[in-house]
């Protein structure tokens, strides 16, 4: 991967549907250039997909916290997923370094379903505690 393709990618996460045209302009090739490009870097799996970035509150999450996860033992990365999988609220999960097993990011309507979210993950086997941070706002977000 060069430098040109570092700037399409750039400018494909800051809008996704961006012609090929529009692309080209700004790294100096053309629209087929560009395509051919963009082809690779997905063929090579740098470009893994397009989502649609949506605001949670459109769907009613007011409330977002970041949740340390602590396990038994040693519990596999696998296993914690399949453990917060179905907890529709669980937005991200990931594995970490550190105290926590695993962090996780949580989407809510409000508190209350916050806790009642995060009660369901405590009562899961294998989870010892959660070590919850409550978002208050989010600066930016890439």
């Amino acid at each position: 991967m060069n430098d040109i393709d570092r700037r399409i990618v750039a400018l494909l996460r800051e809008n996704a549907r961006r012609s090929f045209k529009d692309i080209g302009r700004h790294v100096h090739l053309t629209a087929p250039a560009v395509k051919r490009r963009v082809d690779r870097l997905e063929r090579e799996g740098v470009i893994r997909g397009y989502t649609a970035v949506v605001d949670p509150r459109t769907f009613g999450w007011h409330a977002e916290a970041f949740v340390d996860l602590f396990c038994e033992g040693h519990m596999p990365g696998d296993a914690i997923k399949r453990a917060v999988e179905g907890e529709a609220g669980v937005v991200s999960a990931h594995t970490v370094a550190g105290e926590a097993s695993a962090m996780l990011r949580v989407m809510a309507e409000d508190t209350q379903a916050l806790e009642l979210t995060l009660e369901r993950i405590r009562a899961t086997d294998g989870v010892t505690r959660t070590v919850t941070e409550v978002v208050l706002s989010t600066l930016f977000e890439r």
